[in-house]
């Protein structure tokens, strides 16, 4: 049976970024949203509430989404990490592959893209 996912953490350096994010998420869900502006934000947030989905840019200060998938996968393998990017480089796909990211979603995101990528989380669990 596929898992509903309730609890999202969105990690992002620009705040219009997380909001645009959140708009593409669907409206009838009741998800909780929590929000990070960096990598090691996002992961205290990570091993304080252990969200069902994490959503994780790659560029950002003080700590960078490629350590910070690195750091979330090492404190918990079973993570669920969608890294959403606009670096598209094939080396930074392949390395966020290798760290454990489940999938890459381009930027900018969009409702159905999102949904996609919802869909095949919770299908996987």
């Amino acid at each position: 049976m596929a898992k509903k996912l309730q609890t999202v953490l969105i990690v992002d350096d620009s705040p219009i970024s997380r909001k645009m994010l959140k708009s593409c998420f669907p409206k009838e869900r009741e998800f909780q949203f929590h929000e990070a502006g960096d990598g090691l934000q996002a992961l205290n947030l990570y091993r304080e509430l252990k969200p069902d989905l994490v959503t994780l840019d790659l560029t950002m200060p003080v700590m960078d989404g490629f350590t910070a998938l690195a750091e979330i996968r090492a404190f918990d393998p079973e993570a669920m990490v969608i890294v959403c990017t606009a670096d598209v480089q094939d080396k930074s796909l392949q390395e966020v592959t290798d760290k454990g990211a489940f999938m890459i979603l381009a930027k900018p995101p969009s409702k159905g893209s999102v949904l996609e990528a919802l869909t095949r989380v919770e299908e996987s669990a």
